[in-house]
């Protein structure tokens, strides 16, 4: 595919991450989690709005009473856009304070997945967890410096799980009672194509990853074959979010995390969000129960 990004808006993230798109309202949602901000961006008008978050939120998933759940440094909350105020849901790991949270995906059957790993990147202390109404549990799966995703196969029965020092795309199977089973390798990443970050699925069960200094999006077929990638005039390319009235308008957040004062100003829109246009569109947006 030949698709060439643009820059939709220049927010100049430290860390941008977890963007989603808002069907109810028609905009989509992004995180810096460096930044300690939440926004908004819509289509329409171009603009975007900003709010001051918990430490480090890593994530933001749109709620059906029009509320959002965002996951922070100490644990999931509850964010009222019209209030500005966040309320703490539930506490994760208050026993290991050098973890936060880093990554989220709403599974097809409403649980929210999402994961945790050592702010530090040294420590293999990170995991994952599932999130189904008000109950929460650690999922069984190898601890990771940085993990990422998950992201889910349109029929809901896989899982794909990013540890990204490794390089290594994971996938496990989902079963009927909704929990992963073991995991398998799905693809690594040679290291001239930088770390893969946040993983999302089209609606042809095409993985497509971030490129944390891979200047880039990688495209990986349901078998784990490498499709191709879009390349970024950005270093940092963490996750990608399918939107628009079709699912065929791709926003993606970048990072200026990292980056040395030459490397910057040789990429001027390092941290800011893009676009483009695909032919197949990505996954309706699931609503999670809670």
């Amino acid at each position: 595919m030949t698709a060439i990004p643009q820059v939709a808006a220049e927010v100049g993230a430290m860390l941008g991450e977890g963007p989603i798109w808002d069907a109810g309202r028609g905009c989509l949602w992004f995180v810096d989690i460096k930044g300690h901000k939440l926004h908004r961006f819509d289509p329409a008008t171009a603009k975007v709005r900003e709010w001051a978050a918990p430490e480090e939120p890593g994530w933001v998933i749109p709620l059906a009473d029009g509320a959002l759940m965002v996951g922070a440094r100490d644990g999931v909350h509850r964010f009222d856009a019209d209030a500005g105020a966040f309320e703490l849901l539930h506490p994760v790991e208050p026993d290991m304070p050098g973890n936060r949270l880093n990554d989220a995906a709403i599974h097809p059957d409403g649980s929210v997945w999402f994961g945790t790993m050592d702010n530090a990147e040294e420590a293999a202390t990170g995991g994952y967890y599932r999130l189904a109404g008000k109950e929460c549990t650690a999922l069984d799966a190898d601890a990771m410096v940085i993990t990422n995703g998950p992201a889910f196969s349109p029929a809901g029965d896989t899982a794909y799980l990013v540890d990204t020092l490794e390089r290594a795309i994971l996938a496990a199977p989902v079963g009927p009672n909704g929990l992963p089973g073991e995991a398998r390798l799905f693809a690594r990443l040679p290291k001239d194509m930088g770390h893969p970050d946040g993983p999302v699925v089209d609606s042809q069960g095409t993985v497509w990853v971030g490129l944390f200094g891979g200047w880039g999006v990688a495209r990986f077929a349901p078998d784990g074959t490498l499709l191709g990638r879009v390349e970024f005039p950005v270093a940092n390319v963490t996750k990608i979010a399918f939107g628009g009235a079709d699912l065929r308008t791709v926003y993606a957040t970048t990072a200026r995390k990292g980056l040395t004062d030459a490397e910057l100003a040789d990429q001027p829109h390092a941290g800011d969000l893009f676009t483009f246009e695909v032919e197949v569109p990505g996954l309706p947006p699931s609503h999670p129960l809670y």
